[in-house]
């Protein structure tokens, strides 16, 4: 066993790692507390990790982080820091390490109408491809997250084992065109691992946690391959005169284009349909110029292997118009 094959757990006693759900569709987030607990477990591979999953979702005052305990002797009552605050002078007590594990959380992402969202399985399974393809392939822990089935679309975290230790920036590197949240990839930020504490009602999901079969390991790509480059088309639908974009912008739209790109067939129409929703979106809020977008959607259509360009032409100004009529209503 070695720091790399080895999980943080974050502990704030009397806290609450996990959100408030009331009857009435009241939603109470995560309690923010200031110092917290840290201790450090083994995991000797993705079993170990869904046993530790399936422990701590009946445990509202723990979570885990992906960094490593800087000093064995300041893990109690100690704040989650990376570095040095500069206020307080509070010293970091974790520091960034490569993991053999790694999370990925994905927010409302296309379903087939009319899927049960209490089968977890099926849900994981449909948003597969938009994943990398070695995501598509490995065994995976799915967990569903606390509005998965309450709002629209796949809200889930997927769970994976790596082949090698992976850095936070490698992570951010490799996913950053997939649809997922790359704000996991830090040391510090919390992996909320339990269930949503319901006030008023039950649960309507009858499981939270289920498994996908594959491959034993994720595979990682070599360390030289991950350097974080957006697609050309989303950097120059956004060049419009009068304003500058932050790149969190140009990587939102460059990630609905690579969905469109990977898309495997018989799946391309949907997913480009919902990619230009979410473009409308943007149009909307000013933030695309929509007849650029409108373009660079229609070529990731053609470039992942898209036939019939008058059908996605069609597709992206309908989903375009959708997403930006939703957004101004």
């Amino acid at each position: 066993m070695d720091i790399f094959d080895a999980i943080t757990v974050v502990h704030a006693p009397g806290r609450r790692f996990a959100k408030l759900i009331h009857a009435n569709g009241i939603v109470e987030a995560q309690q923010r507390t200031r110092t917290v607990n840290l201790h450090t477990l083994q995991l000797p591979g993705l079993w170990a990790l869904a046993t530790l999953l399936e422990e701590f979702e009946q445990r509202p005052d723990m979570c885990v982080v992906r960094g490593a305990i800087l000093d064995a002797d300041r893990a109690h009552a100690v704040r989650r820091l990376l570095h040095r605050d500069p206020k307080t002078g509070e010293a970091p007590t974790l520091r960034e390490v490569p993991r053999r594990w790694i999370a990925l959380d994905v927010d409302s992402l296309p379903v087939p109408e009319g899927m049960d969202p209490a089968d977890l399985e099926a849900n994981a399974r449909a948003i597969l491809p938009l994943l990398p393809a070695p995501f598509r392939v490995a065994k995976l822990v799915v967990q569903a997250t606390a509005s998965h089935g309450i709002k629209p679309g796949a809200r889930l975290r997927l769970w994976g084992w790596c082949n090698r230790p992976v850095t936070s920036a490698e992570c951010k590197a490799w996913l950053a065109a997939a649809p997922v949240d790359r704000s996991l990839y830090s040391a510090v930020q919390p992996h909320y691992t339990a269930a949503p504490v319901f006030v008023g009602w039950a649960d309507h999901l009858p499981r939270r946690l289920a498994f996908l079969e594959g491959l034993e390991e994720v595979v990682v790509p070599p360390a030289p391959l991950l350097a974080p480059s957006p697609p050309p088309p989303a950097a120059t639908a956004l060049r419009r005169p009068g304003r500058l974009y932050s790149g969190g912008e140009v990587m939102r739209f460059a990630r609905l284009l690579r969905v469109v790109q990977d898309a495997v067939e018989g799946e391309r129409h949907r997913l480009l349909f919902w990619a230009s929703c979410r473009a409308g979106e943007l149009v909307a809020a000013g933030i695309l110029d929509e007849t650029t977008a409108h373009a660079a959607l229609v070529q990731a259509a053609m470039d992942g292997g898209g036939k019939d360009r008058r059908n996605a032409e069609a597709t992206a100004r309908d989903g375009i118009a959708r997403g930006a009529a939703e957004a101004g209503a």
